[in-house]
């Protein structure tokens, strides 16, 4: 997937992975908000536009019941960050899974009648 999207446009992966996406401005109380479309400049507009591509790229290889997981996601950052989730787990469980894995290691013997 990283190197198909990369292939089609390199500033697509940033966008996947980094979410270049604040266009965001002050408001009178001095607190930022997300611009709004009147509000944005030419460069805001290409980070959309860019993020729109990388979710059609993300989105055409999906099946039906991965569509259901990210159809409420905006950027195309949470679709990633959704579908990592979905199949390689959190960093909890990833560390986890490997202490695990390391445990069943430790205690690997040879079983009654196994030779070696």
């Amino acid at each position: 997937m990283r190197d198909h999207i990369i292939g089609e446009d390199y500033q697509l992966w940033d966008i996947i992975t980094d979410s270049p996406l604040a266009t965001m401005k002050k408001n009178a109380e001095g607190v930022d908000v997300p611009k709004t479309r009147v509000d944005c400049n030419a460069g805001d507009l290409r980070k959309w536009e860019k993020n729109a591509k990388a979710k059609k790229w993300l989105v055409c290889g999906l099946g039906p019941d991965e569509y259901s997981r990210i159809q409420s996601c905006t950027t195309a950052k949470e679709i990633w960050d959704t579908l990592q989730v979905a199949h390689e787990g959190t960093p909890q469980v990833k560390r986890s899974r490997g202490i695990l894995l390391y445990s069943q290691y430790e205690n690997f013997t040879m079983g009654e009648g196994e030779t070696t």
